[in-house]
């Protein structure tokens, strides 16, 4: 499990030390056709994925967001090599990576999430904490709750209008950043995460592993993260009112 992280940590800081280096142009450049998530993928997202199959390939499969499944092996490497892609070539801080190792019984045992913009990095082993570090600074520490978060995070709020409403009406103030690996990964920061949407395992898979400790609900087309279950069943039922929404 040590190579693993340790090949995923060095994938992420090779990824994060060459666009903080110096953003090449090529990189806004977007390909013809659709990557295996259904998105269309730019060429920084080839790029990413290239790197981490390199680092990662002798682990197992990789099913990545753009390239789909690559290799084989009994585990599985799951992928989403720039989580953010837009914010990314908008030159919008908020964008990173999500890596996760999941084993025969399709049992998460590793993860690890980067934000390229500002050197963030955290990762997870199986039956340990969520540790946190930067790229920019020595070590590692246990990534901790915040009691008295002030906003959530909801990510696609921009498709859901009633429910935009009804949050306000609740108080549960919110930004909406645009990176939901990202998002789940700061979740211990935060009131809350929701995300709304088809739900895809480049996406979510590595930052629900970091969230075990966390009160979640995962729905056909819903995630929700939060400290407090309160929280939780305020937004679920919010949800569940506005059904119209989902159809």
């Amino acid at each position: 499990m040590e190579e693993f992280l340790q090949s995923a940590l060095e994938a992420n800081r090779k990824i994060y030390e060459e666009i903080n280096s110096g953003f090449r142009s090529e990189w806004l450049d977007y390909l013809q056709t659709k990557g295996a998530g259904g998105d269309i993928s730019s060429k920084l997202d080839i790029f990413a994925e290239d790197i981490f199959i390199k680092h990662l390939k002798s682990f197992g499969q990789i099913i990545s967001e753009e390239i789909g499944i690559y290799g084989s092996g009994d585990k599985k490497i799951i992928i989403d090599p720039i989580d953010g892609s837009s914010n990314a070539t908008s030159f919008y801080p908020y964008f990173g990576s999500s890596v996760a190792l999941q084993n025969e019984n399709q049992e998460i045992e590793a993860a690890v999430v980067c934000n390229f913009a500002n050197g963030d990095i955290f990762y997870k082993i199986k039956n340990e904490p969520l540790m946190y570090g930067n790229f920019n600074k020595k070590g590692f520490k246990e990534e901790k709750s915040i009691a008295l978060s002030k906003i959530g995070l909801f990510e696609r709020s921009y498709s859901y209008g009633e429910i935009v409403k009804r949050l306000f009406e609740k108080k549960l103030k919110y930004r909406a950043p645009g990176a939901v690996a990202l998002s789940l990964a700061y979740a211990h920061r935060v009131k809350f995460v929701l995300y709304l949407g088809d739900i895809r395992i480049y996406d979510v898979t590595a930052g629900l592993f970091f969230c075990e400790d966390l009160k979640v609900k995962i729905a056909k087309n819903y995630v929700i993260v939060a400290k407090e279950i309160e929280v939780l069943e305020t937004i679920e039922n919010i949800i569940k009112e506005v059904k119209d929404e989902f159809k």
